[in-house]
């Protein structure tokens, strides 16, 4: 089983990676957002939960990310693998979807990070702005500490990986195509 853990500050592309991937591997695609989104949307318990914290403008605690991830993963239990996108966000989180994923048989593969510079990024935020109509893109002051506020939480996350040789950083720039090359060069060796 190939579970891997995509990051890469907001703009380098991981959503679009993540789909071309699942496709590629056969595998998952669980994305923190949408599985909160699904629960908050569809007044499951988990999500009713979370949203009471939300709700009070509280970080929803570890356990409640834990119990939402681990159903979506009993969801899929003959996957061939997963993309966690989005989590884990701490070290905790990390520890927690080691254990999750131990119970399973199995572990993260790897932590692959797209790596782009600040004003690649910024740049193309400001255009995706221009025609999502998500307003978290077309303030320049907002994207730039959406991507201070992503580096700061993720520093300990690539220390983390990287102490288990697991961290694998990936040139986020160039076509589609090209990035999906250099992330499956990294992939197929995990």
């Amino acid at each position: 089983m190939t579970n891997l853990v995509l990051f890469g500050p907001p703009g380098a592309g991981k959503g679009t990676q993540a789909e071309v991937l699942k496709e590629k591997y056969d595998l998952v695609h669980i994305s923190t957002g949408d599985v909160f989104r699904y629960n908050i949307k569809n007044a499951t318990e988990l999500g009713t939960l979370a949203k009471s914290y939300i709700d009070k403008g509280q970080l929803v605690p570890d356990t409640v990310t834990i119990d939402m991830l681990s159903a979506e993963v009993e969801k899929n239990a003959d996957a061939k693998g997963f993309i966690f996108d989005g989590f884990p966000r701490t070290e905790a989180q990390a520890d927690a979807l080691a254990t999750l994923l131990a119970s399973k048989n199995t572990e993260v593969a790897g932590m692959v990070a797209l790596e782009v510079d600040d004003e690649v990024l910024v740049q193309r935020l400001l255009e995706r702005g221009k025609t999502s109509g998500r307003a978290d893109d077309a303030d320049e002051d907002v994207i730039r500490n959406r991507i201070k506020v992503y580096y700061a939480e993720t520093a300990i996350l690539k220390g983390y990986y990287e102490k288990q040789d697991k961290y694998h950083g990936v040139d986020g720039v160039g076509s589609i195509e090209e990035i999906t090359a250099r992330l499956s060069d990294v992939i197929d060796t995990l």
